[in-house]
């Protein structure tokens, strides 16, 4: 189509669906540009509360946060990136684990196919939620630029989160499948 012939019909478009669209753009650029892995979070029959859907939402928004943050630390063995989405132990297990690598010198690749959260507890005060990560990873161990081992495999985690004062933070993170990354 034409330069005249195509503004002669966006002229004629109402202006909210410019801006619709404009949002829409923005929101699928932002979601690519981050990256961030799929999460599902299944809350039925949770215990000894239920969980409101914004909360549910935010918990998985955040722990898919995490994932990406804790991929990237791994991949470039820094651990300043886990300062937003961990705390506790989980937060101090994985800076050990990226000194450790990082001595050795080896770096880590997740390749996140997503996972399925299932809250099994959430506290009365709401001051922390136990869940069971049933994650799809593969996962490659590069010695500098040499790939030495790569593993794709379902892994199941136990997860501990608790809120803070804007989000949601992942306290602990551990493995339950004896396949650790």
């Amino acid at each position: 189509m034409k330069t005249r012939q195509m503004t002669r019909v966006l002229k004629g478009l109402p202006l909210r669906w410019f801006r619709a669209a404009s949002v829409a753009a923005a929101l699928c650029a932002g979601a690519i540009g981050q990256g961030l892995p799929r999460v599902q979070l299944d809350a039925d029959g949770l215990a000894p509360r239920p969980i409101e859907e914004l909360t549910g939402t935010t918990i998985a928004r955040h722990y898919a946060q995490a994932w990406s943050d804790l991929a990237s630390a791994l991949e470039s063995n820094h651990a300043a990136g886990l300062s937003e989405e961990f705390t506790g132990f989980a937060k101090d297990r994985l800076t050990q684990r990226i000194a450790q690598q990082e001595d050795a010198g080896l770096h880590v690749q997740i390749v996140d196919r997503g996972h399925r959260l299932k809250a099994i507890f959430y506290s009365t005060d709401g001051a922390a939620m136990q869940l069971v990560d049933q994650a799809q990873l593969e996962i490659r161990v590069f010695d500098g630029n040499k790939l030495i081992d790569s593993q794709s495999a379902p892994h199941t985690y136990m997860v501990l989160m608790t809120p803070g004062a804007d989000r949601w933070y992942v306290r602990d993170l551990e493995e339950t499948s004896g396949k650790s990354f």
